[in-house]
This record gives C-alpha cells, structure tokens and sequence, in this order.
C-alpha cells in the first residue's frame, strides 16, 4: 500500500473521533465567540463568523495538525481600541488589512518572529491582556456597565462595583448579578468535577444550557417575563439569511491616519505572538509529535482573517485552550477543526434565536475567569521564582501595556531585557559583537548511533536563539542531540525554556537531548529555566546545582562514587600523559570517585596554543590508578590521520596475530616489546568487543576518554562501565602473569 493510501486510510479511521471532537470543541467556541466580540464592542456574531470562517479555511490550507482557530483572548484590547477608534466599518479595513500583513509573514517566512521576545516578557503582556479582559468584563458580569479612561481604573472600580451589587435595588439587575457570579463558579469548579460523562460537556457551554434553560423556565413555567434587566441580554444575532446577504460595509477610507495603521500593526503582531505560542504549545500537546508548518499556517490564518473581515468576522488566530480540549477530546488532524466550524455553523442555522436568551453577565463570567487565567497569582509566582531580574521585565511590560498599549509594552519588554543582560555581563560588546556571528556549530558525530552534536559560543539569548532552533529543527526527533553551553559565556531565561521544550519532544519520540557545558555557569535562582551566566572567579563553581551536575549525584550513588562539584587545582597527575605534553591544563570539576581515590572520572578545562592562538576546550575523561606496573601506551582508532602519523614516522605497533586489531587500531609506545607481551587475547578481544576510546597508559595509570568535549550523563555512565572492565581485565592479566612469573623462579 502506497503511503498515500495509508495516509488516506488512516483520515477515514480517525474521522469519527474528529467529528466528536469538533462537536465538543464547537460547544467552547460558541459562547466564547460571542464573549470576545462583545468584549471587543464588536457585533456578537462576528466571533462566531470568526470561528467559522477560520475553522473552514485553516483546515484546508493550515500547516498545524491539531489546532483550533477562532476569535483570540489576546486581541480583545486592540480590537476594542480599533473599533473605538476607527468605527466597526474602518475596524474590519484594519482586520483585512492585517491579514494580509500576516500572509506575507508566512510568504516571507517569518514565523521565527515570536522567538524574537523574551519568555518573560511574553508573560507580561499575556498578563496584561487577561488584566483587560477581567478588568473590563467583571463590572457587566455584576450588571454594572461603567466607563473608564483605562484598564487601571477598571480595576480599581471592582471594589466599589462589588458593594454596589450587594446593594442593589432592581430585581431586573439582582438577577443578571447572580447569573454572572453563579457562571463564574461554575468556570472555577467545574474542573475539579472528575466525571468523564459530566465533563463531555464543557463549562461555558453548561453556563449557556443553564442561561437559556433558566430562560424558558420563567417563561412556560411561572408564565413570566425574564427577570433579568433588558439591557444585560445579548442582543443583535442575525438569522443565517441575514448573515449571508447582508455583507457589513467595509470602510477603507482611514487607510492614510496615523490610527489605522497604529491598529494593523498592532493587531498582526498581537495575532501572530498569540498564534505561534499557542501552535508550539499545542505540538507538544500532539500524541504523534508532529511539528507544525508555522509560516503555512501564518498564511492560512492570514487568508482566512481576510476573508473573516469582509464578512464581518474579527481576526482569525490559533487558539491554544480551544486546542487543548480538541486534543483531550482525540482530535487527530485538521479535520477537527473543519468540524468545530460546521457545527457552529449548525448551531446558527438551527438555534439563532436561542442565542437571545443568553445573558451578558454569563458570557462575561466566562471571559472573565478567561482573563484571570491568563494574569493568576501561580503566574506571577513562576515568575519570580526563576528570578528578580525576569519579574522585572514581566512586570515593567505588563504596566507599560496597561497604561500605554500593547506595542509600547511588548517593546519596553525587550529593551528591559536587553538593559539587564548588558548590565548583568557588565559587557555591552559581547552582544554587540556576537550579535550577527554564526555563533552556533553542529555536526553529526560518526561514532555510536550518530548522534549530534551542537555546540554555542559566546552567548544566546531572545536576541539570537532563531540561529539555534534552525539547528536543532533540523534534527530528526528520535536522534541523540547533546547541546554544548561550554563556550558560551550567557544564556538567556528564553533560551533555557525553549530548550525545555525540545528534551521534551525528544524524549517522546525516543530521541535523547542532553545539555552540557552549563556547569561552570551561575543561576539567578534555583529554577531550571533560570538565566545562566559563565563565572569568571576561581571560586567554586555555579551556587545552582544543573540538571546534569543532580544526575551527576545520581550516577555516583548508582556506582558507589562520591561527587565533588568544585575546581580542583591539583591537575599534576595528568602530565604524566603524553597527551598533555603540549596542552595546559586550568582545573578539574565535577568529579566522580571512589573511596581509595583509584578510580576518577572528572571534566577538565584545558588550552591549546597561546595568544590568538590559544583554544579552550572542555573535555570529560576517567583516569584509573592500577595495582601492578604496565608498560606506557597510546591506543586510539586508527583513522586517517592516524596513517599519516606512521607515515610520518610515528609508529603503529602491528599485532602480527591479530590482523583485524591491527587493522582496526593505533598502537604506539617506546617499548614495542613489552607493549606486544601486554596485549594479550584478552585484552584484544575486550578493546574490538566495545567503543572506541582514547587510551594512554603512564606505568601504573589509565587515562581514557572519547571526545574532545564533554560527555553527556548516558556517555559518562557508557565510560565508567568501560574503565571499571577494562581494570578488571589489566589487573586480571597482569596477576596471571606476576603469578606464572613467580612459579618459574620456583
């Protein structure tokens, strides 16, 4: 069967899954499509012809997997500034216009901009939005509509909005109080209600099931009015045959003020942020753990945020928690989210006047917790918790968007970071000099399963992380990656938690990714995703303990080693190796050993060359102390540099019995005799039975390492088990010997 046909087979054995999916998630975006529009103060129904006309088109032309498009948390404040502004007719202009700034992003393949912001800046200005949203919606959800030159005052009324709602005299507006404050109780609790039966039917939806059924009980039961005050009922919801003839005017007149375009720019890059942060969250999310086209997508919410306006729709974007219940639910493809459109539509066609009977606090509630969810205590305190100088930035974007606007705000955010890296490195030339070098190198290394490996120099940060993911994007998920911090002096917050984000991926696709190199850095705190800054003192090493140096811990109980993470200056044993004749050694750390000291397995820092010449390098290796004498010996694999060598005249022992050894490895050392003695079937057999390795014996010790880099904690484990063998078998050989010896002089 061609792939095409399995492919094809495998769309028509998950389309019922899809469809219930997108049924389930269609009971989400409905309510909340009419929520943020209203929000927006844009026409109700113009978040449901969002939602559909993004579910229509993103499932065809998208290029994520398993995402929900509709209307977005995050675009309410600058719709609702554009509207203000603008009018509703100039608004849509400036919503066409923007999808067509996004398409050309994804034309231009831009969909690296959202790795352009620094992580906790992103954070403020989620905030920020959820501050808005809660901010402005709360009063409507108490049946108090008020009017305020900005957010911060919006907040500052709840207090009073709240004592006025307890004294209220109006039935009309008691009612409409409680159904908002009952509505977001239900957003609350509902979660910790554990039933999968109960929970097919997701919160919002109930709170529109219960709204309209509290409707009609008044009605056919007690044969009254709704109770609730006129003025806090959705109204303005079009039957489907207006919706379709009736195309609202679209006002492009604006198109030359400074205000217009103020709303493009500031609706495409709140559109984009929003849909390229919630399409990575949602591929992690994905049980295959496909990566999605981001620059596809951008074009096809671009197209289809165009065509939301011309039918007065609102900005089209990926929504990330509409997404996660398609996922929770088994939507497996696009086709979900083409569902999750059609029965929206559905319910238009069928229940349009039912739509009437919702009350606004309800919807309100629902945004509401939506926007709390967004700006929640737990937020700011993971914040902070990763460090003082992050809440800094999260907090002087979050202001700076309140009191300002979204744009000055994400940017603030930016230049803040950037003020704080300059100032902790107290170096503005390392970014400003490395800024637009090729400072990361990948190759795939030829030993093992062909493993890759990354290596970063001199710093990475929000402001040139795109050069690193391009890298690591191009590596199959279920491959070894090991990524080398050794030579860069700064990594950023964002940096650290993106990284996050790809150990995860590889893990589930069988893949391992490693980080190394970050032990001689410091923390800003104790968190994993902390800001990590190279020390440049000749104490001890980073006070913030990595996840390497913990398993570092880990693997020396597993051994019965003991840890010890500091520098050790007491490096002269390693000049006995020839392999340091040249080389100068700074320290070793992170060192692992037993409790005779015969068995030491560290890294090291050394340095080749001097002055211009001189190159740093990091390095893991085991250096093993033997009972009995052994003569002095490199081994290596025998490659073509090592044919050079003995051309050179750089001899390479040749074992006459054992070809294949001979063939396979270089074998020097000044006492070719006594090296031939040594090297005994055993001892042969184990070296082509196992990994290469680098070998040197000094007399009476064993130095062995492989690369010329650091080892990750699999590679560390790999060595220790090689060396505890190897000593077993020299020590095994050279007691056979010393015993065979002693019976001849017998």
């Amino acid at each position: 069967m061609t792939p095409r046909k399995v492919l094809i087979k495998e769309f028509i054995g998950d389309l019922p899954k899809n469809i219930f999916s997108g049924f389930v998630v269609s009971l989400i975006a409905l309510p909340l499509g009419l929520g943020l529009a209203m929000a927006s103060e844009a026409p109700p129904i113009a978040g449901v012809i969002t939602a559909i006309v993004g579910g229509l088109l993103v499932s065809f032309f998208g290029g994520s997997h398993i995402t929900i498009t509709g209307p977005g948390n995050g675009l309410v404040g600058v719709l609702l500034v554009a509207i203000t502004t603008l009018g509703i007719e100039g608004a849509y202009a400036a919503i066409i216009f923007s999808g067509v700034f996004l398409m050309i992003l994804g034309f231009l393949r831009l969909g690296k901009l959202a790795n352009f912001f620094p992580s906790s800046a992103i954070q403020g200005m989620l905030a920020a939005i959820g501050l808005i949203i809660l901010g402005k919606q709360f009063h409507i959800m108490l049946a108090h509509k008020i009017k305020r030159e900005d957010t911060m005052d919006y907040l500052i009324e709840i207090p009073f909005t709240i004592n006025d709602a307890i004294h209220y005299d109006s039935k009309g507006l008691i009612f409409a109080a409680i159904v908002g404050t009952v509505s977001l109780f239900i957003m609350f609790f509902y979660p910790k209600i554990r039933n999968k039966y109960f929970q097919l039917v997701p919160a919002p939806m109930w709170i529109v099931l219960l709204s309209i059924g509290l409707s009609y009980y008044f009605e056919l039961v007690l044969h009254e009015n709704n109770p609730i005050d006129k003025n806090y009922m959705i109204s303005g919801i079009p039957h489907i045959d207006e919706i379709i003839t009736k195309i609202p005017k679209i006002d492009f007149s604006q198109w030359a003020t400074l205000n217009f375009w103020d709303s493009v720019v500031s609706l495409t890059l709140i559109a984009s942020i929003e849909s390229l942060l919630s399409i990575k969250a949602v591929d992690k999310l994905d049980p295959k753990k496909r990566r999605s086209n981001v620059n596809k997508d951008l074009k096809a919410l671009g197209l289809a945020t165009v065509g939301s306006g011309f039918l007065g729709g609102l900005n089209v974007v990926t929504v990330i928690a509409r997404s996660s219940v398609n996922v929770n639910n088994g939507g497996s493809n696009r086709s979900s989210n083409f569902f999750h459109a059609l029965f929206m539509l559905l319910f238009i066609v069928l229940f349009s006047s039912e739509m009437a009977r919702i009350p606004l606090p309800a919807l309100m509630a629902i945004l509401v917790f939506t926007g709390y969810k967004l700006a929640s205590p737990d937020t700011i305190k993971k914040v902070f918790s990763i460090g003082k100088e992050q809440f800094i930035i999260f907090f002087v974007t979050l202001i700076i968007t309140l009191k300002v606007g979204l744009i000055s705000g994400i940017l603030s955010g930016v230049a803040m970071t950037l003020i704080i890296h300059i100032v902790i490195n107290k170096n503005l030339s390392l970014f400003t000099r490395n800024l637009i070098k090729p400072n990361v190198l990948m190759y795939k290394e030829e030993s093992g399963n062909g493993s890759f490996f990354v290596s970063v120099k001199h710093f990475c940060s929000f402001l040139n992380y795109y050069k690193l993911k391009d890298k690591l994007d191009a590596i199959p998920e279920d491959r070894d990656v090991v990524l080398d911090f050794s030579m860069c002096e700064f990594v950023d917050h964002t940096v650290m938690d993106n990284i996050s984000s790809y150990q995860e991926l590889f893990a589930k696709k069988g893949g391992n990714f490693e980080i190394i190199g970050l032990d001689m850095h410091d923390a800003e705190s104790k968190h994993p995703f902390a800001l990590r800054r190279l020390l440049t003192d000749s104490g001890l090493i980073g006070s913030n303990l990595t996840k390497r140096q913990k398993d570092l811990i880990q693997t020396s109980d597993r051994f019965g080693l003991e840890y010890h993470a500091e520098k050790n200056r007491e490096i002269s044993f390693l000049y006995d190796f020839h392999y340091f004749n040249t080389k100068q050694v700074n320290y070793i750390y992170n060192r692992l050993s037993n409790d005779n000291n015969s068995l030491n397995l560290f890294d090291v820092e050394y340095f080749e060359g001097e002055l211009i010449a001189k190159e740093v390098i990091r390095s893991t290796m085991l250096h093993i102390s033997l009972n009995d004498e052994i003569p002095s010996f490199t081994l290596d694999k025998e490659g073509f540099l090592e044919r050079v060598y003995s051309l050179a005249g750089l001899k390479d022992i040749d074992l006459k019995d054992y070809p294949d050894f001979s063939k396979r490895f270089y074998l020097k050392g000044d006492d070719e005799e006594g090296i031939t003695n040594f090297f005994g079937r055993d001892l042969i057999q184990f070296f082509e039975s196992n990994n290469y390795y680098h070998v040197q014996a000094d007399g009476a010790h064993l130095l062995i390492f492989n690369k010329e880099r650091l080892a990750t904690i699999k590679e560390m484990k790999i060595l220790l088990d090689f060396g505890k063998r190897l000593k077993e078998v020299i020590e095994t050989k050279t007691h056979t010997t010393s015993q065979t010896e002693r019976n001849t002089e017998l």
